[in-house]
């Protein structure tokens, strides 16, 4: 009687790099149906060596030759068994190629197996053949029947790390089509639109959604997303309105707050926060959210209480809330309890920056000589820090107004490692202070050679000319390279605004200005602004600026000395 190799009962371990799942569950009713016809096969010697061979090389974890061995054992066999096996272990192999054989004789070998169909259409979404994964896509959809809407939400999934984005966006479009009062299909093809960049199509989309589902979170949030994008007051009234009607839609909520913090519109922000907290007193999350929201509006006491809370929550991550009543304490001038939260942070993320914060409240002390002491000795520890410890104590020694001394300590530096980007970007803005412009462009441009892509090199170099109204036409052409690298950087675009200005273009550079104050209100950022306003005769509108930004930063020397320029 002939025999049949049996599959051994050893499982390869799980793997470590799966290819996405696609659009499927496997259902009970197909896992329980009858199992394909078995092959019936001899079991000669060179079957059985070469059955012991996979699995002995599987077991020692020579995934290479397992994988080879059992996709040769999977064709000469077409026991669908070892073509399963044979997927496995190419699978956790990462032998894509392997795999794919290996799923598709599978496949062949039981059209039921609903795993197979899913393996084969990842793995060919994975090598980037959409067209060839349509198929079994719309095969996994139709079988869903009724629960093909989470179907489509996992569709997204699958697709996301495809870099055609108009590619998936098609797709999904296509394999929606048949459903077109399915809510969740409309999202998938409205989430697909929105990565391919086609705005308008994925808010019809959305919007589509929302008409089927009109309580779904899950569409009003990337509606407002893709609202945001035109217009940010839009958005907000987009979680206004749907909170109107859905007041308990915690994760909408979040999102509104989370904007309005975006917007600057701290205390809205922090009643909506409050709200949340009001249902969820213990979300930690939510507190320091709130805590950090007093904070910004100088409510020092309500925030002291909010971050002392979550301090007291097990599931709070506690160095971070200690780092932040640190800052908390620094800001009311309580330098003592400052320093004593920042020492308490322990060993892990936030380590540094309290270590770094703590010198800084020495400092702030008189005691600046014992905060540079203190962060030599931390560098002396933790040699994989060095860097940002010497521009630690750099920063320590401008705030403090002894700028030879920082150009001096980045020198030395920069003679150790001489193409560090961020010693040669420091070392170009302290040469700045002393006037050194030779060596702030020697030193940008080298920064330009070494990391093309970094943005503030070029814009530095571009200020540094526009402000001293030098060489303007090569200054707007670097300032356009930053733009361009980073197009919503408001200091780029402060510089860009800055650079037409000295050019002549006043208007265009009041637009740049404008934007730039929008997305931060930097005190010299509102004096370029309140120049130009004033020059454009809008004297009433650069005084507010003014005024504004002198009402939180009254000691910033830009600023008071274009206000004196103007006003006295």
């Amino acid at each position: 009687m002939p025999a049949r190799p049996e599959v051994a009962q050893t499982q390869a371990p799980a793997a470590t790099s799966q290819p996405a799942s696609p659009p499927t569950a496997v259902r009970p009713e197909l896992e329980t149906a009858p199992a394909p016809p078995l092959p019936p096969l001899e079991l000669t010697r060179q079957l059985l060596y070469q059955f012991l061979l996979a699995e002995i090389a599987s077991q020692r974890g020579e995934l290479a030759v397992a994988s080879q061995a059992y996709l040769d054992l999977a064709k000469k066999t077409r026991d669908v068994r070892i073509a399963q096996r044979a997927t496995e272990i190419a699978v956790y192999a990462r032998r894509s190629s392997d795999a794919l054989e290996a799923a598709q004789l599978w496949l062949a070998l039981d059209p039921r197996a609903e795993r197979a169909r899913q393996t084969v259409a990842a793995l060919l979404v994975n090598s980037g053949r959409l067209e060839e994964a349509k198929p079994h896509l719309q095969k996994l959809l139709a079988d869903e029947g009724d629960q093909v809407g989470q179907g489509f939400l996992q569709l997204n999934n699958l697709l996301a790390r495809h870099p055609d984005k108009a590619a998936v966006f098609r797709l999904t479009r296509e394999l929606a089509q048949p459903y077109p009062n399915v809510v969740e299909a409309r999202f998938a093809v409205a989430q697909a639109a929105a990565n391919a960049g086609a705005r308008e199509a994925a808010l019809a989309e959305v919007r589509v959604a929302r008409s089927l589902k009109p309580d779904w979170g899950l569409a009003v949030l990337l509606e407002a997303q893709l609202v945001r994008q035109g217009s940010p007051a839009e958005a907000l009234k987009v979680y206004r309105d749907y909170l109107a009607q859905y007041p308990k839609a915690r994760d909408v909520r979040l999102a509104y707050a989370r904007a309005l913090v975006s917007e600057r519109q701290y205390a809205d922000a922090r009643k909506q926060f409050e709200t949340v907290l009001a249902e969820h007193p213990r979300n930690a999350e939510v507190l320091v959210a709130v805590g950090l929201l007093a904070m910004q509006l100088k409510d020092y006491d309500a925030a002291a209480g909010y971050l002392a809370q979550a301090l007291e929550l097990d599931d709070q991550d506690k160095d971070s809330v200690r780092l932040f009543l640190g800052q908390l304490e620094e800001e009311r001038k309580r330098y003592e309890r400052a320093a004593a939260w920042y020492l308490s942070v322990g060993k892990g993320q936030y380590q540094l920056q309290a270590q770094v914060r703590y010198a800084g409240v020495l400092a702030k002390q008189g005691k600046l000589e014992q905060g540079r002491a203190y962060l030599r000795q931390v560098a002396a520890e933790n040699p994989a820090q060095e860097v940002q410890l010497i521009l630690a104590e750099a920063q320590l020694l401008r705030e403090a107004g002894a700028y030879r001394e920082a150009f001096d300590l980045l020198s030395r530096a920069l003679d150790r490692m001489p193409d560090n980007p961020d010693l040669l970007y420091d070392h170009a803005m302290a040469a700045e202070k002393l006037d050194r412009l030779d060596i702030l462009e020697k030193n940008l441009r080298t920064l330009i050679r070494l990391k093309p892509d970094h943005a503030h090199a070029y814009n530095a170099l571009g200020y540094t000319f526009a402000d001293r109204n030098q060489r303007l036409e090569e200054a707007r052409r670097l300032i356009e390279k930053a733009l361009e690298l980073s197009p919503d950087d408001p200091f780029i675009l402060d510089s860009m605004g800055w650079v037409e200005y000295r050019l002549g273009r006043t208007r265009q550079g009041l637009d740049y200005l404008q934007r730039a104050y929008s997305l931060r209100p930097d005190p010299e950022i509102a004096a370029h602004l309140g120049e130009v306003l004033w020059v454009l005769g809008r004297r009433e509108e650069a005084r507010k600026v003014w005024d504004s930004a002198l009402s939180e930063h009254p000691d910033n020397k830009v600023l008071l000395d274009v206000v004196r320029k103007f006003t006295h």
